[in-house]
């Protein structure tokens, strides 16, 4: 069975093109367009690894860390985030985010982070 993979990212673009990358590395690709549609599809679906961008409507990425916390089967999911924003890769590290990458990025970087943590 494929590894499932949570893309919350509003770039629907480059969720499209990321989504496209990973299915052919074998991952099963789940996405949500925002905040709260990744954290109803996480609890829906348990996904083994998050790919979270920070700039989201209606819950952003920070919130959507700290809301996972606070569910106890989920909590131990890791999270990697995928921005723009360079400045905040200490707060994250501190809530337990696993990797944090700054776009734009190599894909093979990306894939070797996924798999360090899959």
């Amino acid at each position: 069975m494929p590894k499932k993979i949570l893309i919350a990212d509003d770039d629907k673009g480059f969720v499209r093109l990321l989504g496209v990358f990973l299915q052919k590395q074998g991952y099963e690709i789940v996405i949500a367009h925002d905040g709260a549609e990744a954290l109803q599809k996480m609890q829906k679906m348990s996904p083994d690894l998050v790919l979270l961008d920070i700039v989201m409507p209606n819950v952003n990425g920070y919130a959507f860390v700290l809301e996972v916390k606070k569910l106890k089967d989920l909590a131990q999911v890791p999270i990697i985030v995928l921005t723009y924003k360079e400045q905040l890769e200490d707060i994250f590290k501190l809530e337990g985010v696993k990797e944090y990458i700054v776009k734009p990025f190599e894909h093979k970087d990306l894939l070797e982070k996924i798999q360090k943590h899959i």
